[in-house]
């Protein structure tokens, strides 16, 4: 069966939300179709542990504020599950969960969005599936090699999983400073924090209201034919949050440099120095999940399809959003991705 709408929205997380709470502002039709079962986006499925960078008012999404959670100036993953989901309600946007879009493809004047329970056909497309379902691993000798348990980010839940283990955390970014102080501070286990380069932390006082902050300075300096601030890279790689501030502070939450290859039992760096391992959690990143796109035909380099803000520029139907500065600044974050989702909105609405 083949359903109509103005706008298909791929993504029901915070990005798809923020893009049909300014499709209704602009008074279009719409559907949002959204592979998880329930709502929350990617946020159900974090670790245990996780915290945002930002108190609730600094992290909602446009029209209306995050709650504070009691007890916590920096909320817990659940917290923003329960927003999302509030969010959603609130606004009545139609969202349809456990509905996979598999394909985009053209047909004439219109797009149509092929999934797994039906096809719709649409004026445009948004696609908003972030990264989360694209998780990266990469190619390191010996990796097939490992006899022990590996698992991405994406899979680790809570330090009493990997109980008397030996656990190496590889990745420089916040995942693995996080996910290694999680699992230090528990003391369970032995672990190891491996990083490509010298781990670069950011300035204790500094969260997710500096971050962004600095995000939209460099935009408006872009925009304006300013020289590049460098934005958050800039500053560093690793917020301090509370939990990796004492971890780093108490001096178990020290980096060793990349090892050089995976052997059956463990690790081995280049100077011959090994290491026994039961487990690696690989906290390497993501990569834009777009394979839906795939027919369209606009991929370009990285797995990144070229842009002009958030329209593509190979498909003036189709608008990419929260995939990270590519897609508007900051646009990967909760506060960051209303600006380019009114824009995004704003240009549909022209367009038809």
């Amino acid at each position: 069966m083949t359903r109509h709408a103005d706008v298909v929205v791929v993504g029901g997380g915070q990005a798809g939300l923020a893009a049909g709470y300014h499709l209704r502002r602009q008074g279009l039709d719409f559907v949002i179709l959204d592979a998880d079962a329930a709502p929350g986006g990617s946020w159900q499925h974090m670790w245990d542990s996780l915290r945002l960078f930002s108190p609730a008012e600094h992290s909602s999404l446009p029209g209306r504020l995050m709650p504070a959670q009691r007890g916590r100036t920096y909320p817990d993953a659940g917290h923003v599950v329960e927003y999302l989901t509030d969010y959603e309600k609130r606004y009545d946007l139609p969202v349809q969960h456990g509905t996979r879009v598999e394909a985009v493809r053209r047909d004439g004047e219109r797009l149509l969005a092929e999934t797994d329970s039906g096809t719709w056909r649409a004026r445009a497309v948004i696609s908003a599936t972030g990264t989360w379902s694209r998780p990266f691993l990469p190619a390191v000798p010996g990796r097939d090699l490992f006899g022990g348990r590996q698992l991405h980010a994406v899979n680790y839940r809570r330090p009493a999983d990997f109980d008397g283990q030996r656990v190496i955390v590889v990745g420089g970014g916040n995942s693995g400073a996080q996910i290694a102080a999680d699992l230090a501070l528990d003391g369970r286990g032995e672990v190891t924090w491996v990083t490509r380069r010298p781990p670069r932390f950011l300035a204790d006082d500094i969260d997710g209201r500096a971050l962004f902050d600095v995000a939209t300075a460099r935009r408006r300096a872009l925009k304006e034919g300013r020289s590049d601030t460098g934005g958050v890279a800039a500053l560093g790689d690793i917020v301090a949050v509370p939990p990796v501030r004492a971890a780093r502070d108490a001096g178990i939450l020290a980096a060793k440099p990349m090892f050089s290859r995976l052997t059956a039992d463990g690790v081995r760096w280049d100077d011959g120095t090994r290491s026994g391992a039961d487990a690696i959690v690989w906290c390497t990143g993501f990569r834009p999940a777009l394979a839906p796109l795939a027919p369209l035909g606009l991929r370009g380099p990285r797995g990144q399809l070229p842009t002009d803000g958030t329209r593509a520029l190979g498909e003036p139907r189709l608008h990419l959003l929260g995939y990270g500065d590519w897609t508007g600044p900051a646009s990967a974050t909760l506060i960051g991705v209303g600006r380019p989702a009114r824009d995004a909105a704003r240009a549909i609405a022209r367009l038809l």
